[in-house]
């Protein structure tokens, strides 16, 4: 059985835009770039810490949407299912009431990088709570959520990508 190819993170982006990154990451600059672009990391370390910063976002824009009953770090998110966060919706019958749980799952990987990196992620996963699919109305939301979500999304994607250059 053939090893599967790593995710190509910059697929969909415009050709000239991929030759730049890989072009920086050949030449050994685009980490230091991206460093000096977003220098802070966060305190957002526990499970805990990151239900709460979860919560805070999806009250301040998502308040009716539902309840969270779990939002954890998972080491084997990004191994397992290439991919970053997940979000789930279980159902369940408890006597005559249909009672649901909402739970997020985030990349550990998310624990060491920039904070911005780490909103960008969770608002994506909030977004999902409100609309399933990777449609128009699925990135305004997210766009409403994080101003900056296309450009933190391919700094991110830009970023996977040389960690996944380094390991080669």
């Amino acid at each position: 059985m053939k090893p599967k190819p790593p995710p190509d993170y910059l697929a969909g982006y415009p050709a000239a835009l991929v030759a730049q990154v890989q072009q920086l990451i050949a030449q050994g600059k685009l980490l230091d770039l991206l460093k000096q672009k977003y220098p802070q990391t966060h305190a957002v370390r526990t499970d805990t810490a990151l239900y709460g910063y979860v919560l805070a976002i999806k009250n301040e824009y998502l308040g009716n949407v539902g309840q969270l009953s779990k939002v954890a770090y998972d080491s084997k998110l990004h191994v397992m299912k290439n991919a970053l966060g997940t979000h789930t919706t279980i159902s369940r019958v408890q006597g005559g009431n249909l009672k649901s749980k909402r739970e997020i799952h985030i990349a550990a990987m998310f624990r060491e990088m920039p904070v911005e990196f780490l909103r960008m992620i969770v608002v994506h996963e909030l977004a999902h709570m409100k609309e399933r699919e990777h449609g128009k109305a699925f990135y305004q939301l997210c766009m409403h959520m994080e101003p900056d979500y296309a450009q933190l999304e391919f700094d991110l994607r830009a970023y996977l990508t040389c960690l996944e250059a380094d390991k080669r």
